[in-house]
């Protein structure tokens, strides 16, 4: 029989591995860059998010982007880490402002999806 510890009242589930919480370690100039910017309700109780994927920056950098795009948008949003692809979701169908806004930044966004 194994003594493998499974859980622990102090760190939780011991078989789950740590979620990556940061990107890759310097971000790439904004027109070497291939985003995405799609709209979502799937999953999401029926409410629309703008999901705009394809970001390789730093955490700082991410985060610093999608402030100025929930400002832009006068909406919430959060950031992700999906391997080391950054992506920003924010509250509502934003789509055209979003795409906007980043090729004015220097980004190469195209609208993705239907």
């Amino acid at each position: 029989m194994s003594k493998k510890i499974v859980y622990s009242t102090r760190d939780g589930d011991k078989r789950k591995k740590p979620a990556p919480t940061s990107g890759p370690a310097q971000s790439l100039p904004p027109g070497q860059q291939k985003i995405r910017v799609r709209r979502e309700t799937k999953g999401r109780k029926g409410k629309t998010v703008t999901v705009v994927t394809g970001f390789t920056l730093t955490a700082a950098d991410l985060s610093a982007l999608a402030k100025t795009l929930k400002s832009l948008c006068g909406s919430g949003g959060t950031t992700k880490f999906d391997g080391s692809t950054g992506i920003i979701e924010l509250q509502g169908d934003h789509r055209q402002r979003v795409v906007e806004q980043l090729k004015a930044l220097g980004y190469p966004a195209k609208l993705s999806g239907g």
